[in-house]
């Protein structure tokens, strides 16, 4: 009996969760009429999350319930658990819950008690802190690896054995994997004594260091042009140049190179490109393989001019264009043009090497490269007697990464090795799985539902001891003889390393899905969970597609007011892999801040988090919730700064539940259905590779951007001058970023999904269409030629090429370029590839269509696509997202801009009735005010700043609705002052009430208490009304700063956020006296700076956040302006 009620006790946990997820997966779309119902009172389900950090150790039971109780108060369904960093010295609170320690254990398990009390669904990471998953339990061995080797130059005929040095270890660990000779093709290597330049530099700078390797790291820097300058005794032949500079210095990979025979007459050789990289890029050098050139004088010149603006894959470029340099090694060995892009030993896109750079002569043909490997010792020592000639031995090995999960706490360890699953799972096992073993199995598997994987914050790994085998099943021969192409090494030919090491980069990115994601997935299933994750891109060489697949739930991430870190290509990855693999939450980490400015709130983030719904997100994980330990320190613990401030002792945190709602209602309605996009983008077949931003679209459909933004793009991208600016204040970057506000509604109507070689390769023709496997379905392929990340025009592997060829002859139509004949595989045949391309472009036999690229028509109606959305004298201030549910069609459209505008939309839909649905206040409206003109629905639509709303089209009647209309007020009266206004003595406000004869600003007023308040003030007032109401009552307000809930007659009629400044008050309302109530809350800025001036004893705030406010103004408080009742026409609502 006790192991039937084990089983049956383990089938309920484990067993009954699947099926209740597969159900959910499957459910039946609810009917229109319950959509209605939900649309006002939406299921827990589509509530947001919040990112719950608990920070140093420092955590209370207190404080625990107060967080959660809070949460369940103004809406939020879930919070994502996640400690973040070690204690402090000396430590915030007492005592410490060390992560891990049976202390910190108890929390959880009190976490996951009132989260079950409060019904909050609860996540954890896989690993503590947020990146990415270590932990002291993983050994070097089982950590994120990567190839290494040393070189050993010897004559023919030199003694054995050859001592040979072991190539680089970190963490003490290091495994030999092969060791190779091959006839030496450098001259330099074997000059006795080697040639060592003379260093000199334009500003006088000593720079001598930069010419070798040095144990002390020292820096050469200018801020405007100047050249660096070697000089040799004799001439010298230049094939290659290997730069050493910070991880993010952009400069140092542009440098003009020069020679000269003389010193005095410079001639230009090329100009170094840089490659693209991300943020975390400093795991390897860049090694510049160049058109030969001999000289005895080279100069590596610094300019400015060309300088690109920055993006998320040219992360260096978005900060001051200066030069930063701690090495420049010359050679005359050919190499793999920056093959450390190519051996996937960190995230960068860079060009093919070409034969200028390397000719076909000067690679290693593979018939004389010999494999020593059984020939070496333990210790190092080579029995091997080279033949006559220079030989290169190259030892290479494996260690370390050296990568930590470094935001995380006593949790804190080596990365695991994403490529073999018994290492992940080690990390499942000694983290996630914990949190069921060392709390309540039960109670943990009721409320801990989600196991969460952030953003990729590890840097790369190219190697792993199952690397080897699983690279020759997955492509079907033996890495081995190549290997020396990952060391930079041409074999055979520049172009046959090129493929092979396309090779490397494909298994690497498979291995990132199928032995982390798929390992994760699979554990986290065994414990009745479900998996979220972020990006893979840009730090991790990776298709950044491809894992989504695998996740539940994909998730990108999206900043306010810090451009540096905003992530929009975070949110299309996110986006895009959730529509083509078919998973309809999809997710983001919203409103997060490089520095929190104390000056966010609901009405400031309402337009961002508009337009990323408008992108395709459905839910929000507020960034972040950070626990408070105590119940009197206010603001109290933060994220260091860093994130949205929304938690429990935020100011206006009670009143945000209107915001929330808001967002609820929205998420609600834009998970129901299926998203509509007619355009998928190919990402290409180049790796790494990820979703396609719509300006690197702009050349390859430049007439549906049109000519005008063609030229502003154009414009950008010169960058003259290479302009700055500050935002936030002290963050100095490139004022030309492709800033994501200045993209909204790019393609003018139509929307857009990138796909990756994967989901093509299993694409299908409907009707027409292409349909992937998630189930989307385009009208329209576009095949880019070339762009950012893919630099290399005329490259297409064969599977690829035949697939278009079958999707075009089922029907497809195809945006492409004719000039593919380069294939990217080591065991793909080119000609093979150019035979598609002819049939492909012979128009015979198919019942598709190819139609050249670039596109220069405005839209693709010839094609038989229409535009979805078309606006009236279209600005780009209209953002939108188009659902369909069943037969109805749903468009979300919000007012990017901080001002009123009426617009004239239309709708691709016809014969329908459309609704207007207000998610701020839960209303909805019949729309009269339309008429159709060839397949079309046109409305007009008032916005407000920042407004935004549905428009649902229905084939069916539903229920009565009032008309959305221009209101005509009837009348009018304004609350005249004086107001009593009462502050909270807790946040510094004075005893007494104060009296505003006219509502101004506090910061206005002369107490200091009240000017430099920061909290919730409650005015009171009272008016008479003695009119007979016959229509709806609104009270409005000019300005509100910044979130204020009304009551009248004591009946609270609702919150005011955004505009318009205005609540219904019509049921609270009656003739004669009434009384008035408007609490408002500002933000936590003005105290701040407040209690800058006086001693701390004094002050009312405290918080672990750096003061960063000094020299600031205040920020306006209150109500400003006049507050108005106005009695407006029945049944309308504008």
């Amino acid at each position: 009996m006790g192991s039937l009620r084990r089983y049956f006790s383990k089938w309920c946990r484990i067993v009954l969760p699947m099926l209740l997820l597969c159900a959910s997966a499957f459910a039946q779309q609810p009917s229109f009429a319950q959509i209605e119902k939900n649309f006002v009172h939406p299921p827990d389900s589509a509530k947001p999350w919040v990112f719950w950090y608990w920070m140093h150790a420092a955590v209370s039971k207190e404080g625990i319930t107060a967080d959660l109780e809070a949460m369940k108060k103004v809406g939020i369904g879930g919070a994502y658990l996640m400690p973040i960093k070690d204690t402090t010295s000396p430590s915030l609170y007492h005592p410490v819950a060390r992560q891990l320690s049976p202390e910190w254990w108890e929390m959880v398990r009190f976490a996951m008690r009132e989260a079950k009390r409060l019904n909050i669904r609860l996540s954890m990471h896989v690993s503590d802190g947020f990146a990415l998953a270590g932990g002291p339990w993983i050994t070097p061995e089982f950590s994120m690896q990567k190839l290494v080797w040393s070189k050993t130059y010897v004559r023919g005929g030199a003694a054995s054995p050859i001592q040979l040095p072991q190539p680089e270890a970190n963490e003490g660990y290091y495994r030999d994997v092969a060791v190779f000779a091959y006839p030496a093709n450098s001259v330099q290597a074997f000059q006795q004594p080697a040639l060592q330049p003379i260093v000199t530099t334009s500003n006088g700078v000593d720079a001598s260091f930069l010419a070798a390797p040095a144990k002390e790291q020292k820096t050469f820097g200018c801020d405007s042009a100047c050249f660096i300058q070697y000089e040799y005794a004799a001439p010298f032949t230049l094939r290659s140049i290997q730069i050493v500079a910070p991880a993010t210095n952009y400069q140092a990979q542009r440098f003009i190179v020069q020679s000269s025979n003389d010193g005095k007459n410079f001639t230009t050789v090329t100009r170094l490109e840089s490659p693209r990289f991300g943020w975390q890029n400093g795991d390897a050098p860049v090694t510049h393989a160049i058109p030969e050139i001999t000289a005895r004088y080279f100069r590596f010149v610094f300019d400015k001019e060309g300088t690109e603006p920055g993006a998320e894959d040219l992360d260096g470029a978005k900060w001051r264009p200066s030069l930063r340099i701690h090495g420049l090694y010359l050679s005359d060995e050919p190499v793999i043009h920056q093959y450390e892009s190519k051996n996937g030993s960190v995230w960068r896109v860079s060009r093919h090497t070409t034969r200028e750079q390397v000719p076909d002569q000067l690679a290693v043909p593979l018939k004389n490269i010999i494999n020593l490997t059984g020939k070496m010792e333990a210790n190092g020592n080579l029995r091997w007697q080279p033949p006559a000639g220079n030989w290169t031995i190259v030892r290479m090995g494996h260690t370390s990464t050296g990568h930590t999960n470094a935001t995380a706490g006593a949790g804190k360890g080596l990365e695991c090795d994403k490529f073999n699953p018994v290492a992940v799972a080690t990390q499942f096992n000694n983290w996630f799985a914990k949190a069921f073993e060392k709390t309540d199995p039960a109670l943990a598997a009721e409320v801990l539902n989600l196991l969460h994987v952030d953003s990729w914050e590890c840097g790369s790994q190219n190697w792993s001891p199952v690397f080897a085998s699983e690279f020759r099943k997955r492509r079907g021969y033996d890495p081995m003889p190549y290997l020396l192409a990952m060391a930079g090494v041409p074999v055979e030919s520049a172009a046959h390393s090129e493929k092979f090491l396309h090779d490397i980069r494909q298994t690497i990115a498979e291995l990132v899905n199928d032995g982390f994601y798929t390992t994760l997935k699979k554990l986290a299933r065994e414990k009745g969970c479900r998996f979220s994750a972020e990006s893979v891109a840009p730090t991790m060489m990776s298709d950044g597609l491809l894992h989504y697949k695998t996740v539940d739930i994909p998730m990108g991430e999206f900043w306010t007011n810090s451009p540096t870190h905003d992530k929009p290509n975070d949110m299309r990855d996110a986006i895009s892999g959730a529509h083509i693999y078919g998973k309809n939450i999809v997710q983001a980490e919203a409103f997060t801040s490089v520095r929190m400015n104390w000056g966010e709130h609901p009405g400031n983030l309402k337009i961002i988090g508009d337009r990323n719904f408008a992108l395709g997100i459905n839910k929000f994980s507020i960034h972040v919730f950070t626990h408070n330990p105590w119940l009197h320190r206010k603001p109290g613990m933060t994220l260091d700064g860093v994130g949205l401030y929304f938690q429990r002792d935020q100011t206006w945190f009670e009143q945000s539940k209107a915001w929330i709602d808001y967002l609820t209602r929205c998420q609600y309605l834009l998970q129901q259905g299926e998203h509509i996009a007619d355009i998928a983008v190919f990402t290409g077949e180049q790796l790494p590779r990820r979703s396609l931003l719509p300006d690197r679209l702009v050349k390859t459909l430049p007439g549906i951007f049109g000519a005008q933004k063609v030229r502003i793009e154009e414009e950008r991208l010169r960058n003259v001058g290479q302009p700055m600016r500050a935002i936030p204040d002290g963050v100095r970057h490139s004022a030309n970023m492709a800033d994501p506000e200045d993209w909204i509604d790019p393609l003018n109507g139509y929307q857009y999904d990138s796909f990756n070689p994967d989901v093509l390769l299993q694409a299908t023709v409907k009707d027409g269409k292409v349909v992937f496997p998630g189930g989307a379905m385009y009208a329209l392929l576009v095949i880019p030629a070339t762009h950012k990340m893919l630099p290399d025009r005329g490259y297409m592997s064969v599977p690829v090429a035949k697939k278009l060829l079958q999707l075009v002859r089922d029907g497809a139509t195809v945006l492409m370029d004719k000039s593919y004949e380069k294939t990217y595989g080591l065991q793909e045949q080119e000609d093979s590839l150019r035979s598609i391309m002819r049939e492909l472009f012979s128009h015979q036999h198919l019942t598709g269509r190819v139609v050249a690229l670039p596109y220069t028509d405005s839209t693709f109606s010839k094609w038989g696509v229409d535009r979805d959305v078309e606006i009236a004298g279209n600005d780009h201030t209209i953002a939108w997202t188009h659902r369909r549910i069943g037969d109805e069609d749903l468009y979300f459209v919000s007012n990017q801009a901080d001002y009123f505008q009426q617009k004239t939309i239309s709708f691709r839909v016809s014969g329908k009735k459309p609704e207007l649905w207000d998610a701020v206040t839960g209303k909805r409206y019949a729309i009269t005010d339309y008429w159709e003109n060839k397949g079309r629905t046109y409305i007009n639509i008032p916005f407000h700043a920042g407004e935004s709303f549905f428009v649902v089209f229905r084939t069916t009647n539903g229920p009565a609705l009032p008309v959305f209309a221009k209101e005509e007020v009837v009348f009018k009266s304004a609350v005249k002052g004086p107001w009593t206004v009462q502050f909270d003595t807790a946040y510094g406000g004075p005893e007494k009430p104060a009296v505003f004869n006219t509502l101004q600003s506090w910061t206005s007023h002369p107490d200091a208490g009240i000017q430099y308040y920061s909290g919730t003030a409650k005015y009171k007032h009272s008016f008479k009304w003695d009119r007979k109401q016959k229509g709806k009552v609104w009270l409005t307000m000019d300005s509100v700063f910044n979130i204020a809930t009304v009551k009248v007659n004591g009946i609270e009629c609702g919150t005011v956020w955004t505009k318009p400044y205005r609540v219904d008050i019509s049921q609270a309302i009656r003739r004669g006296k009434n009384t008035i109530e408007i609490s408002v809350s500002n933000t936590w800025a003005n105290r701040l700076i407040g209690d800058q001036q006086l001693p701390e004893s004094k002050r009312v705030t405290w918080t672990t956040a750096p003061f960063r406010l000094a020299g600031k103004p205040l920020l306006p408080a209150g109500i400003m302006g006049t507050v108005q009742v106005e009695e407006v026409s029945v049944g309308n609502k504008k």
